[in-house]
């Protein structure tokens, strides 16, 4: 977990990030943050069944209910979400999840790891992006 090489690996190879929690609200962590990636590049795709777009993508109720598996599963959610979306994650066959900062399970993400997921977790993207910008820029999608 949060190894330096998945991290770049992430950052490097990902086009899409499903944003699980994403805010429509342009000052939510959730929405600035992920506005910041989607303007590097990255395809943001909401789930979050309270709304209906973010960032001018269609939101989605659920990570089953997308049409495409994403890249990376970006979550902004409480701890005590963390395990059903593994699980989630888990019956897709997706492979990588990223969890915000100040979001830490580690059961979920030791269940997560064995299941073959590569985990981030209390780190966020933004500034990971940012990290890696200065030393080589991840490619646009």
């Amino acid at each position: 977990m949060n190894d330096a090489k998945t991290i770049r690996d992430m950052l490097f190879t990902a086009r899409t990030i499903a944003v699980v929690g994403l805010s429509d609200g342009p000052m939510k962590p959730s929405n600035s943050v992920s506005r910041y990636m989607q303007s590097h590049g990255y395809r943001i795709i909401p789930i979050n069944p309270s709304i209906e777009s973010a960032l001018g993508e269609k939101s989605y109720p659920s990570l089953s209910d997308l049409p495409t598996p994403p890249d990376i599963v970006n979550v902004f959610r409480l701890p005590k979400y963390i395990p059903a979306i593994v699980d989630e994650m888990i019956s897709l066959n997706l492979k990588h999840l990223w969890v915000q900062q100040g979001i830490i399970h580690q059961e979920a993400a030791a269940r997560a790891e064995s299941a073959g997921i590569h985990v981030v977790m209390n780190r966020c993207i933004l500034v990971e992006h940012q990290n890696l910008k200065y030393q080589q820029e991840p490619p646009r999608p």
